[in-house]
């Protein structure tokens, strides 16, 4: 497996504990200082986070809204020197039903880390739902 492909699983793996009530930290280290999170649409969460401080502050968010039942399963990571590519479906509760989505997640590599992500889900309104 690239190497890039295990920081990918290992960041979700991380990240998946911060959003079930771990701490932020472990995360905070696999980001470069100037990391850019590109989110699209129109939710709560969507937009340009620009910045490891407007990143982690993103992440909460996720948490918040998620309400502790929010997860991540990775399907497949495609990873060279420079970048990787995240299949990965989420899942989470609202109003008391299932909802899910499927994204791709592109991120550029740095060093050994994050620098940036573009999400881009399957289903737009679903994912948008989800995250207002």
């Amino acid at each position: 497996m690239h190497t890039n492909a295990s920081l990918i699983r290992d960041f979700h793996k991380t990240l998946s504990r911060f959003y079930a009530g771990g701490d932020i930290e472990a995360v905070r280290v696999m980001l470069t200082d100037d990391v850019v999170w590109h989110v699209p649409g129109r939710s709560a969460i969507a937009g340009d986070h620009v910045g490891k401080d407007d990143v982690l502050d993103y992440f909460h968010q996720r948490r918040k809204l998620g309400r502790g039942d929010f997860k991540v399963n990775v399907h497949d990571v495609l990873a060279n020197d420079e970048r990787a590519v995240l299949f990965a479906g989420g899942q989470a509760e609202r109003g008391g039903r299932r909802i899910q989505w499927e994204t791709v997640g592109i991120f550029g590599i740095e060093n050994g880390k994050i620098g940036e992500c573009w999400l881009l889900p399957f289903d737009q309104y679903a994912f948008d739902e989800i995250w207002s």
